[in-house]
């Protein structure tokens, strides 16, 4: 028997401890143990709950047991977690962790300390929920160097922007049905402004480049400029807009970015919609591979929590090696990141449309009946520094998505 102890009784802790009651029979067949949950911490008592006599508020009951070989860390946010899950560490116990914050900011310290005092930190359900990313990137595609890895990380945004495309509502009115549905948060700026996407692509490309990517070094941007305006347009195009956040190395440079994108039903993330999220992988050996699935959600979460529970519970006593070393990796200056841009003027005179073409040169002009006094255009490839030089020369307020084919 492997006994483990779960840190917050939230909705993936509480999913936790459902999944291990569901599938306990066939969770200890596979891992060669019994899980058994001996501690739960909590503010909160839960009496009345199955869980009561589990509950416990002091962290120290935990992590001074011997008996806890294993503690699931689901409160999210970086304190205490971070300093509950250093302690647990130095402790001998293993960890396994759905907190992204957690991960982007100390994964290639913890995963160090882990390694020198032979227990593990595994943290795959902190990206992409349920759908397994870390442990392939750790394992399965350990033969190939990675070319680039682009995902839809969010599934709040993905389903904000499903919407405002299947149903021409603008931002405000989706975001509101998306809070209704309870996918987006009474404050929903993580999500929207793309903040959760730059963890998730940051703990990514950490892993797939092997070095320490901050999150603060990654130029993000969110959806809340995007409207129901650019929706038309992307569709007369027959394209769609997604918010991509993508890492890819160029020679000896890595470029990671957060941004809304067009993207073409060619493109492998086209058919991800609604809630569900999507990441894309491009090996110099395997080629590309799609991982597809829900990317958030009680259940979905918590069976990769559990997952990483039964192979910590199979190496008790070895670290699984994971490749993330601390030194940092210095990302390229995004400016010189070169995309198609779409670019949309609006109430656009005869003398504007002129100096766009003296200034852009060659462009595709995209035209839509309903806004014939829009001037919408696709440039050739640029860097992002050249398409801020031009834009400059205009003089007016042009709207710009970036273009993925």
């Amino acid at each position: 028997m492997v006994n483990i102890a779960v840190l917050g009784y939230g909705t993936v802790g509480s999913g936790v401890i459902e999944v291990l009651n569901l599938n306990g029979e066939s969770i200890s067949k596979r891992c060669g143990h019994d899980i058994n949950v001996k501690y739960i911490l909590d503010l909160r008592d839960f009496k009345g709950e199955p869980v009561e006599k589990l509950i416990v508020h002091d962290y120290n009951v935990i992590v001074n047991d011997p008996e806890i070989k294993i503690i699931v860390e689901v409160m999210g946010g970086v304190e205490p977690a971070y300093t509950f899950v250093k302690e647990a560490i130095l402790k001998g116990k293993s960890v396994c962790t759905s907190n992204k914050e957690l991960v982007a900011k100390h994964g290639a310290e913890l995963l160090e300390l882990s390694k020198a005092q032979k227990v593990n930190f595994l943290f795959e359900a902190s990206v992409g929920g349920g759908i397994p990313i870390i442990r392939p990137l750790n394992q399965s595609l350990t033969a190939d160097e990675i070319e680039e890895i682009t995902g839809i990380l969010n599934g709040t945004t993905n389903y904000i922007l499903t919407k405002m495309s299947a149903d021409n509502e603008g931002f405000d009115s989706a975001l509101k049905e998306a809070q209704a549905l309870g996918y987006a948060e009474r404050n929903p700026e993580a999500d929207v402004e793309g903040y959760d996407a730059c963890r998730k692509i940051a703990i990514l490309s950490s892993l797939a480049f092997g070095m320490q990517v901050d999150f603060e070094d990654i130029y993000t941007e969110g959806i809340s400029q995007i409207s129901d305006i650019d929706v038309l347009y992307a569709k007369a195009m027959g394209a769609s807009i997604k918010l991509l956040a993508t890492s890819r190395k160029v020679g000896n440079r890595v470029y990671a970015m957060v941004a809304p994108m067009l993207i073409k039903p060619t493109h492998p993330l086209f058919s991800v919609n609604g809630v569900f999220n999507g990441i894309f992988v491009r090996g110099n050996v395997i080629g590309d591979v799609m991982f597809y699935g829900s990317g958030a959600g009680k259940l979905p979460t918590a069976s990769a929590v559990v997952a990483d529970v039964v192979d910590a519970a199979k190496h008790v006593g070895t670290n699984i090696m994971t490749f993330w070393s601390s030194k940092k990796l210095e990302l390229a200056d995004a400016k010189t990141a070169p995309h198609r841009f779409f670019v949309r003027i609006s109430d656009c005179d005869d003398n504007t449309r002129e100096l766009i073409n003296q200034v852009f040169g060659k462009i595709e002009e995209i035209k839509v009946n309903a806004r014939e006094k829009d001037y919408a255009f696709l440039t050739e490839a640029l860097s992002e520094a050249e398409y801020d030089e031009k834009a400059d020369k205009i003089g007016k307020t042009l709207n710009r998505i970036r273009v993925m084919f």
